[in-house]
């Protein structure tokens, strides 16, 4: 594995390229039926595949999806989990939610709110996984000119945690013709962990053990 440690984040596909840490998931790893994902840790325990351990989440092998992890170059924190390819990316992060809850429902009025504060816009849609947010935002290329970077939202709640995911690139702009990335997204497990953590809190993610971190 490699790793860049970059100090900022980055919201646009084209510059998840360069300001990330990369890891390879070249193959396709058979999981179970993803149609049912994505997975608490508790349904996949002993099924033999093999998947990077970022702590709170665990990816397998994708194909034609590479695993790329944005570093802080400070703390050494993990910022973002992100799996991108040729046309697209999806960007994700598991939170604690209550047991039995509905944490998507509170937080999408809240996500659409913040969109609309800093100039972008909303709308819903349902999908695979219940109601998306469809997101317009105001967003400025490297030479100073104004773009508009399309997202989607998505919230699935688990046992006690909500995997927030974000679309980009292609799979925003065309979600009823790109149901490999929606298959991508739900080979994902998160590990919760039996820790008190308040609701809404993200859960940790950290490098693998084995990451070997290059500048």
């Amino acid at each position: 594995m490699k790793f860049r440690r970059k100090a900022q984040a980055t919201d646009t596909v084209e510059d998840a390229g360069t300001a990330t840490a990369d890891t390879p998931t070249e193959g396709a790893a058979e999981t179970p039926d993803p149609r049912t994902g994505p997975f608490d840790v508790s349904q996949v325990e002993g099924d033999g595949i093999d998947r990077a351990d970022l702590g709170s989440v665990l990816v397998p092998a994708i194909a034609d999806r590479e695993l790329r992890l944005q570093v802080d170059e400070q703390s050494g924190q993990v910022r973002s989990v992100m799996l991108a390819g040729s046309d697209g990316a999806c960007e994700f992060q598991a939170f604690a939610a209550p047991r039995n809850g509905d944490l998507w429902s509170d937080v999408r009025p809240q996500i659409a709110e913040d969109m609309a504060r800093r100039g972008g816009q909303t709308t819903e849609r349902e999908g695979r996984w219940g109601t998306e947010l469809v997101c317009q935002m105001p967003v400025k290329r490297p030479d100073g000119s104004d773009a508009t970077q399309p997202s989607r939202i998505i919230g699935i709640n688990g046992d006690r945690w909500m995997l927030r995911a974000s679309f980009l690139g292609r799979p925003a702009l065309d979600p009823d013709n790109t149901a490999e990335w929606e298959d991508a997204l739900a080979q994902v497990v998160v590990r919760r962990g039996e820790q008190a953590m308040p609701v809404g809190e993200p859960l940790p993610v950290r490098l693998p053990d084995d990451a070997r971190r290059v500048r």
